[in-house]
C-alpha cells in the first residue's frame, strides 16, 4: 500500500527566544538553526519513520536541491514533487524557553500545485490507498473528490485552520485530525461533529477518536518532558497513517501516534525530530 502525501515542504527558520514576542517588542535570539518543515513534508517524513511507503505530491523553487535531498534520506518518495520558478514556502519560527512557538508562513510554491499534476500522480494509486492532506497547499478540495472515486481513505488535517476549505472537504474525508482548538471553531459552525471520524488531539489531555455509533475513543498521552512543540501535531497525523496503511486497529494506531508524538517532542526540530518505528516500539516496550 502507498500513502500519497499532497502537502507543504517548507524551509523552517527556528528561533530559539526568551519568551514569544509581543506586539511592537524586538527580542534578541538566543539560538537559530534552519531546516526541512511544512506540515506535509512533515506529515510525509513521520509516515515513512512509521515504516509506511510514502510518495510525496508537492511543489519547491529551484533552490530547494537540499529540501528534496532531505525528504529522500527520511524516505519519502519525490519524483512527483515540482521544482518551479516561484521560491519555496518557508516559515519563521519562535519557540520559547516553555516549548511552545508562534509561526508565520509564506505559502511559495506551495501554492502553486494543480489539480492536473495530483491527479497525474494518483492516477497510479489503487484502492486501500491512502491520500494525506493538510491545508497548506493548493488543489486539495479537487484531491480528496478524485480519491474517492479511486477508492483512497483521505485522511485531513484541516490546518491551519479555514472553514471555507474545511467544508469543501468534509464530504470527502474518511477521518478528520485536529487539535482541540480547531475542532471547537468546526462544531460552533457545523453544529456538532461531521458525519466522518475524527481524532481531537488535546495536547497533555491524550486524543480521542470519534466514530458514529460508537463511544468516543480516548487515549491519555504519554507523560514527557518537551524541548518543542514544533511538527507534535503532523508527527501524530503522519504515524496515525502509517498505522491505518499497516492495517492498525483505532486503539493501536492512537497508541503509538501518541507514543510518537511524545517522543517528537522531547527533540528540537520538526522534521528532523520524528521518530522511527523502532524508537516508537522501544518507547512502547519501556512505558508504564
Amino acid at each position: 500500500m502507498t500513502i500519497y502525501s499532497l502537502g507543504s515542504i517548507n524551509i523552517d527558520h527556528v528561533y530559539r527566544v526568551p519568551h514569544l514576542a509581543h506586539p511592537g517588542e524586538t527580542l534578541a535570539a538566543i539560538g537559530y538553526s534552519m531546516g526541512l518543515g511544512g506540515k506535509g513534508a512533515n506529515q510525509s517524513v513521520a509516515a515513512a519513520q512509521a515504516g509506511a511507503r510514502v510518495l510525496h505530491i508537492g511543489a519547491v523553487g529551484k533552490e530547494a536541491d537540499w529540501v528534496l535531498g532531505e525528504l529522500q534520506g527520511y524516505g519519502v518518495d519525490t519524483s512527483h514533487v515540482q521544482q518551479l520558478a516561484t521560491p519555496t514556502g518557508h516559515a519563521i519560527i519562535q519557540v520559547d524557553l516553555a516549548a511552545e512557538n508562534t509561526i508565520t508562513l509564506f505559502a511559495g510554491a506551495n501554492r502553486q500545485i494543480t489539480e492536473s499534476q495530483v491527479a497525474k500522480v494518483l492516477a497510479t494509486a489503487r484502492p486501500g490507498d491512502t491520500l494525506l492532506m493538510q491545508n497548506e497547499t493548493s488543489a486539495q478540495s479537487a484531491s480528496a473528490r478524485l480519491a474517492v472515486g479511486i477508492g483512497l481513505r483521505t485522511l485531513y488535517s484541516p490546518a491551519p485552520f479555514e472553514l471555507a476549505p474545511l467544508k469543501e472537504v468534509v464530504p470527502y474525508a474518511a477521518l478528520l485530525l485536529m487539535n482541540a482548538g480547531e475542532a471547537k471553531e468546526m462544531v460552533a459552525a457545523f453544529g456538532g461533529l461531521p458525519d466522518c471520524d475524527v481524532i481531537i488531539t488535546k495536547g497533555a489531555d491524550g486524543a480521542e477518536w470519534h466514530s458514529l455509533g460508537v463511544d468516543p475513543l480516548h487515549i491519555p498521552a504519554f507523560p514527557v518532558i518537551p524541548v518543542d512543540t514544533t511538527g507534535a501535531g503532523d508527527c501524530f497525523a503522519g504515524t496515525i497513517a502509517a498505522a491505518l496503511d499497516a492495517g492498525m486497529d483505532r486503539t493501536q494506531a492512537l497508541h503509538r501516534a501518541a507514543a510518537a508524538s511524545a517522543l517528537q517532542v522531547t527533540r528540537p526540530g520538526a522534521a528532523v525530530a520524528m521518530p522511527s518505528r523502532a524508537e516508537v516500539d522501544a518507547f512502547l516496550s519501556s512505558a508504564p
